[in-house]
């Protein structure tokens, strides 16, 4: 296992005047655009603070791009999240966090091109020069990419001496940024393969055309259009996003790894041999079961974490992957009845129809059992018959198990606390000495956000060929098929189930409502008792709202009537009070 290399935060204390975060009530004051950057180093900084800003997001899963869009889909209760499940807020505040980190990280961005820019013509390697702006470029496209799924029309900032306090830009223009982004990105970036120029968490030429045919099926499928605008003028035609992935697919390095298991840290070598559904197992690709680790070659865009954290902002709380810790076990005293998960904050449980309708579609597909863990097939049922599960709603017996954080033996042997033997613990070259919480402090795994198998399943939707689907089917062993929208998306959804990417997708192939409820009639136990679901709400939600979350109360009272509410929310139906609706 490759030695854990320290993320560089340079910008964590550090910020900028000459443009405040949209509509952001702070002042992050230090230099301004007057004097900074000052050298290639300063601007190299610039880059930096783009990808701090992606582990900051990651300090507040709860108010995240990622944890919304896995819970609102049809693939998971809400449980400790039933707000975020029937497309509700518990407070107007909810959404302020994360309306403001990715307002910071579009600053960060616009930062980084003009500090580039300006520091273009001081720097004799223009190929390095050109991979930095690139992925400035990038790092824009992709906060706007959460933003427009998540708050719909928001504002377009695109420098730093911009007005703060402006208009939410339309659609067109919108997509019509990102795609001028992403292709200039593209344009810009290393043509080398993904691990022969940049180190790993850095966006390539080849993420970017990843993220390009993302973002152009989901405008083009949301918004029912037969291409997505670029910024000067000219349509982005399917054909173009479908040459841009050829050249991904052929050209980036990147590809499957040996067994989809692999893919997921219970593999890692210190719990594999005593995880029973993994012990003594051997992979499809005929190699025993291992961890593929962080950074491995299916990774095509993934945010990094490091090795010193705790469960405060004040802490450095979004240096490690907390994610991980939403999805864990809210078990009692910190117990092993889960082994190999660890404990968490228990958001998310897995629902009834996703596993039924997986074991009637594809019983012999791995990924069902490889991603989601069956209490009566793994645990300890002690672990309910005593009491040790404190708070649990929406308890269906269905776990994710992608996102849940990973135990092991040797952990336990030397932290002696099942709460704080996360397997990372383990590792010789991982200090714990600047773990705040050793519970939170060792999640390191990185949170994949696109991975090759995306990119080869997107490809068969952009071309209706079936053989990059069933590339990815042959890797779980499973018989190749024929191409079918159907088709596509059951192996969308059993390929990246908990990645966040199931509700873009059921909202742009425009099944949400039909998927959504399906959550009704399934019977729940809530604090230990049975409960039904007659009317989450789930359909008549998604009907007020579209999917779109809240532009965040306090940016509308700031922007002194600029902006203006999405449809649905600000309503008695848009607030959470009680769990569930039985």
């Amino acid at each position: 296992m490759k030695k854990f290399i320290y993320l560089a935060v340079a910008l964590a204390t550090f910020a900028f005047t000459s443009c405040e975060d949209a509509l952001d009530t702070e002042s992050y004051t230090s230099s301004n655009t007057q004097n900074f950057p000052a050298s290639f180093d300063d601007a190299e900084m610039l880059v930096t603070s783009m990808y701090a800003n992606l582990n900051h997001a990651a300090s507040k899963p709860e108010s995240s791009y990622l944890l919304s869009s896995i819970i609102a889909s049809d693939d998971c209760y809400g449980a400790l999240g039933q707000s975020y499940d029937h497309l509700q807020v518990s407070s107007d505040t909810e959404y302020d966090f994360c309306w403001e980190i990715h307002y910071k990280g579009v600053t960060a961005a616009n930062l980084a091109i003009e500090g580039l820019t300006k520091m273009a013509d001081q720097v004799s390697d223009q190929e390095k020069v050109n991979q930095l702006l690139g992925e400035a470029y990038f790092m824009r496209a992709f906060q706007y990419h959460e933003l427009t799924e998540m708050f719909g029309r928001v504002p377009l900032i695109l420098s730093t001496s911009q007005d703060s306090n402006s208009p939410q830009a339309t659609e067109e223009e919108l997509y019509g940024q990102m795609g001028a982004d992403l292709l200039r990105a593209i344009d810009l970036m290393s043509p080398k393969k993904y691990n022969e120029y940049v180190e790993s968490g850095h966006a390539t030429r080849w993420a970017a055309e990843a993220l390009l045919a993302r973002v152009w099926l989901f405008y083009t499928g949301f918004y029912q259009k037969d291409a997505m605008p670029n910024a000067d003028g000219s349509p982005i035609t399917k054909d173009q996003v479908v040459s841009l992935l050829s050249d991904c697919i052929q050209n980036s390095g990147h590809a499957l790894v040996g067994d989809f298991r692999n893919l997921w840290s219970y593999t890692n070598r210190h719990t594999v041999n005593d995880y029973k559904y993994t012990a003594g197992v051997m992979g499809v690709d005929r190699q025993p079961l291992l961890w593929a680790g962080n950074g491995n070659q299916e990774e095509v865009f993934a945010v990094k974490f490091c090795n010193f954290s705790g469960y405060t902002y004040a802490n450095q709380k979004g240096y490690a992957n907390l994610y991980r810790a939403f999805f864990g076990f809210k078990n009692k005293g910190g117990t092993n009845a889960s082994f190999p998960f660890g404990m968490g904050n228990a958001f998310g449980t897995v629902t009834k129809c996703l596993w039924e309708e997986w074991e009637q579609s594809e019983p012999n597909d791995l990924r069902r059992k490889a991603s989601i863990a069956r209490d009566v097939d793994e645990f300890d049922m002690s672990i309910y018959e005593d009491g040790q599960v404190t708070g649990m709603y929406d308890e269906t017996g269905l776990w994710n198990k992608k996102c849940m954080p990973i135990l092991s033996n040797d952990a336990y042997a030397l932290r002696g606390s099942w709460a704080d033997a996360l397997f990372w613990a383990a590792e010789p070259e991982y200090d714990g000495s600047g773990w705040v919480t050793p519970q939170w402090g060792a999640l390191f795994e990185d949170y994949m956000v696109i991975r090759f198998a995306d990119v080869l399943l997107m490809q068969s939707e952009l071309t209706g060929d079936a053989q990059y689907m069933n590339r990815v089917r042959a890797r779980v062993g499973l018989s190749p098929v024929t191409y079918s929208l159907e088709n596509l998306q059951r192996e969308r959804r059993h390929e990246l189930a908990f990645e966040g990417t199931r509700w873009a997708d059921i909202r742009r192939w425009h099944i949400a409502e039909q998927e959504l409820a399906k959550q009704n009639g399934a019977t729940v136990l809530n604090l230990g008792t049975e409960h039904t679901i007659r009317d989450g709400k789930y359909v008549s939600r998604y009907q007020q709202t579209q999917g779109f979350w809240p532009i965040p109360v306090a940016q509308i009272q700031l922007s002194d009537g600029v902006l203006h509410q999405n449809d649905g929310w600000g309503t008695a139906e848009s607030l959470w009070t009680v769990w569930n609706y039985d």
